[in-house]
């Protein structure tokens, strides 16, 4: 299975850099023109099959893909966002100083293992996100399947496929619209490419003089 996995497009929280988990925010003008320009960059992709987190932002992005492709949008909770319980809405400052203890343990070695305040750890993140990916490839084992997800759901498949420590998931970074490419095989995963946002690069100066 050749799998796209693609991140959904810029919202207003992103765009204020406030931390973002499960709030179903929708994408703002940007995001909208960001999934335009990503379904646009792979509508000669033979996708038989596209799946999307369940929140707006991400069936947004999924949507314009679907279309382009003449397919329905299916969705698996196992692609939602991480739980960021107290986190969600707060800029890095303010988490530093409302939770300073989680924030040490955050930032070290065993990250994988410290549940965000009233949310989710990132080991299961990572642990629902793979099991959503298996159901996946059951029931499409051959051809291209897209998936459309979120920041950390990305980052833990990704270190789980590269044989990274969960907490070196800051060394990846998955821009807002990016895709990556992975080739699924029974015996190994390769990467065929990783954070590709030549996509909204190339039409980024025709937005601007459009605009």
């Amino acid at each position: 299975m050749r799998l796209i996995l693609v991140r959904h497009g810029e919202t207003d929280t992103n765009k204020a850099r406030l931390a973002l988990g499960r709030a179903d925010i929708e994408l703002n003008e940007h995001g909208r023109w960001q999934a335009q320009r990503l379904a646009a960059s792979i509508k000669d992709e033979p996708i038989a099959a596209i799946y999307s987190s369940p929140l707006r932002r991400a069936l947004a992005t999924a949507e314009p893909i679907a279309s382009s492709h003449g397919l329905e949008v299916q969705v698996d909770e196992g692609l939602i966002e991480m739980d960021i319980g107290e986190m969600e809405g707060l800029t890095f400052q303010q988490v530093g100083e409302r939770y300073p203890h989680f924030l040490q343990l955050w930032l070290g070695s065993q990250a994988a293992y410290e549940a965000m305040p009233g949310g989710e750890r990132l080991l299961d993140v990572q642990e629902r996100a793979w099991q959503a990916i298996e159901r996946i490839r059951q029931r499409q084992e051959q051809g291209t399947v897209a998936v459309v997800t979120h920041n950390f759901v990305i980052l833990t498949l990704l270190c789980r496929v590269l044989g990274l420590e969960l907490a070196d998931f800051r060394r990846l970074r998955h821009s807002l619209a990016a895709k990556s490419v992975l080739e699924m095989g029974r015996d190994r995963i390769i990467v065929v490419s990783f954070n590709d946002t030549c996509h909204l690069e190339a039409g980024q100066g025709q937005k601007k003089v459009a605009g």
